[in-house]
């Protein structure tokens, strides 16, 4: 399969003449389809950037990191020449860069240094519905430079599941794309009753799905834990079930230095469970990921007024966030 085969493809023609009709689109499109990798191509490739760069803004520094891997790969291009990434502290990009894949902190203290976006002809929000606070303040500061200095400015906002009907009001005129293909079918299976994680912890419970499962499928599976502590836990825990010979467990999470995020991510001879936080919840596809262990947790970052600082607690996902994990 070619990257030209991905569902994202059906929408090609629409959003080239969208954005060259206006400099604004929301797109909603499944997870797998590709739009995180092929939009910024297709912008650039049917010539809607002129000389400039198109910016994609990425919640997380992982998939900032791997996506411009991936696209460099497909255009059999060197990273940091065509297509490059910034990070904080870490930047594979040059001159020659016309996609380049940024964490949002980065874009919002390039427009401080920059209000005017020179040499910027596009900016992508993928994974928008997050809603973190820099990229809301970053959308709020293009639209209104699109508006005043820049209406030359491209922007669109991506993701696979939105509320598009408020946004497309905040955003206005905007049209709306939507794209309904998705590679697979995805098959959902739920607990029949809720965990009681007193007595029955989330990496034991997640173990004993695997062990149910691993007879009925095939392929890798990806199991999502809240953090690194549920982590290590859960892949003690499969290293000691009765079917930790089938496969490799193998974590996954932001803090792990490079060498070894790469490591879950290349392919294996033999089968593949892959222990994540929500790192791997948007923007990657995993290739050979067949089965999916969803805990429904995840940390997040909030206010604690009895301390005066931000604290991670270990919450609930959305409804949005479970489906883009199926």
């Amino acid at each position: 399969m070619t990257p030209h085969d991905l569902p994202i493809y059906e929408l090609e023609d629409e959003i080239v003449r969208s954005l060259g009709a206006r400099p604004r689109l929301i797109l909603q499109a499944p997870t797998g389809s590709g739009k995180s990798t092929q939009v910024p191509q297709m912008l650039l490739d049917r010539d809607l950037l002129g000389e400039g760069e198109v910016v994609v803004l990425q919640p997380r520094r992982l998939a900032t990191r791997m996506l411009a891997r991936r696209v460099a790969a497909e255009r059999k291009g060197r990273l940091g020449d065509e297509v490059g990434y910034q990070i904080r502290f870490e930047k594979v990009a040059s001159r020659q860069t016309r996609i380049r894949f940024v964490t949002e902190g980065i874009l919002l203290r390039q427009l401080l240094q920059d209000p005017e976006l020179h040499g910027v002809a596009a900016i992508l929000f993928d994974e928008f519905h997050e809603r973190h606070l820099y990229g809301d303040i970053t959308l709020a500061r293009t639209l209104q430079l699109q508006e005043t200095t820049r209406p030359d400015l491209k922007l669109v906002v991506m993701s696979a599941t939105l509320e598009s009907d408020k946004l497309e009001k905040y955003l206005a005129p905007c049209p709306v794309l939507t794209s309904s293909g998705r590679m697979h079918p995805v098959a959902i299976e739920y607990l029949t009753k809720p965990v009681r994680g007193e007595n029955y912890p989330i990496s034991d419970l997640a173990t004993d799905e695997l062990a149910r499962l691993a007879a009925q499928t095939e392929g890798d599976v990806l199991i999502f834990m809240p953090g690194k502590y549920e982590i290590t836990r859960t892949i003690a825990a499969l290293r000691a079930s009765r079917v930790s010979d089938r496969f490799i467990a193998l974590p996954l999470y932001s803090e792990l230095p490079p060498a070894e995020q790469d490591a879950a991510l290349a392919p294996s001879a033999k089968r593949k469970v892959i222990v994540a936080t929500n790192v791997a919840e948007t923007s990657l596809t995993i290739d050979g990921v067949r089965v999916v262990i969803d805990s429904g947790l995840a940390r997040i970052a909030r206010f604690d007024p009895r301390r005066g600082i931000n604290t991670l607690f270990i919450e609930k996902i959305s409804r949005a966030s479970a489906d883009q994990r199926a």
